[in-house]
């Protein structure tokens, strides 16, 4: 009976040894696994089971930002209406075929809500009130606005060269020199309004009324004689001047009078996503890259938005006059101008660097 004790104690013994060492065993290949997973996670760009995205994406998208910081739904602003609802230039592209809203769905984005305004001054309002986060309009209304302390941050220079037109009525003045003492509609606030500034400005022009009307309200009061002059852009411009209006001056005649179009994104949208600046502009370079690749099919959408032929709008928005980066060395000067004369005129509330408030 000793024996058999002794050897039942003994193989207990022996029992409980093994299973010690297989216990640790164990929990020396647990660690080595988790630490293998962990490994292999980091740049992995494994699918991220919260977001949907890689992580790899998710790092390059937010710089560190929370997908779910970002607003799944995009308010953007722009100048015109028509039945599209649509701009013209890369951004509507990118927009019209869907290349823009595919790049936003990589970071959350899954719709982008476009609104049309008349005009810059009411888009920035909107801008301003917090019903957009963010929209492209003439230089103008978005400098005098940041002067008057709008939180945007400047991201795009899309266009340079936007030609204003000064357009007299039929048999009525035919230089810009005889609208002294004349009354001449314009869109206060905008680039136009700075436009015919600088130019009278420039030609001596000293006694004149500047009377604030909408395009079509201003057309309409040119065609009745109740206004001397009104200003247009583009394709509604040389209508005008096709029926027999007169064509007193255009800024494509004075380099330092001519627009240019910006993008703007307020300061509390970009909190929420930080990197929106350079989201929006990649964006926007492969609707260009697409559009260079269908020219004659963009003058087409051209066409039908802004209610013309595909000839005249190759011939007031050439696809060359699109910049292909955000900002450029020319587009930068013709800003600056536009600032200091909008501040030397007193349509600017204070001066102020167009570097500080350019988005880096």
């Amino acid at each position: 009976m000793k024996q058999a004790h002794r050897y039942k104690e003994k193989n207990t013994r022996g029992t409980t040894a093994m299973w010690l060492r297989l216990s640790v065993l164990v929990s020396i290949v647990m660690v080595v696994l988790t630490l293998q997973a962990c490994g292999n996670n980091v740049g992995s760009g494994n699918t991220n089971s919260a977001t949907g995205s890689t992580d790899e994406g998710q790092s390059k998208a937010t710089s560190g930002q929370r997908s779910e910081d970002i607003p799944t739904i995009l308010n953007y602003g722009f100048i015109g209406s028509n039945k599209l609802n649509l701009p013209g230039g890369a951004e509507g592209w990118g927009l019209y075929k869907g290349i823009i809203q595919e790049e936003l769905k990589k970071y959350g984005i899954t719709e982008v809500k476009l609104t049309g305004f008349p005009n810059g001054p009411d888009q920035t309002e909107s801008l301003i009130s917090g019903r957009l986060d963010f929209g492209s309009l003439g230089d103008t209304p978005a400098i005098i606005a940041y002067a008057s302390g709008a939180k945007t941050r400047l991201i795009t220079q899309s266009m340079v060269n936007n030609v204003g037109y000064l357009i007299g009525k039929k048999d009525g003045p035919k230089t810009v020199k005889e609208l002294q003492g004349k009354t001449i509609a314009i869109q206060k606030g905008s680039f136009m309004h700075r436009y015919v500034v600088g130019l009278l400005q420039e030609e001596g022009v000293t006694d004149y009324k500047l009377v604030h009307m909408l395009t079509p309200d201003a057309t309409a009061a040119l065609a009745r004689g109740d206004v001397d002059a009104t200003t247009n852009l583009g394709v509604p411009a040389l209508k005008l001047i096709s029926e027999g209006y007169t064509h007193l001056d255009d800024a494509s005649q004075h380099p330092d009078l001519l627009g240019s179009s910006v993008t703007v994104v307020g300061e509390d949208f970009l909190a929420k996503f930080s990197d929106f600046p350079r989201v929006w502009n990649e964006a926007r370079q492969k609707a260009l890259a697409d559009l260079k690749q269908h020219e004659d099919e963009y003058y087409q959408f051209l066409a039908e938005i802004g209610d013309t032929t595909p000839e005249l709008a190759k011939q007031v928005n050439p696809v060359s006059e699109i910049k292909d980066t955000a900002f450029t060395e020319e587009g930068l000067k013709l800003l600056e101008s536009t600032k200091n004369f909008l501040v030397e005129e007193k349509l600017a509330k204070k001066d102020y660097s167009i570097s500080n408030w350019q988005q880096q």
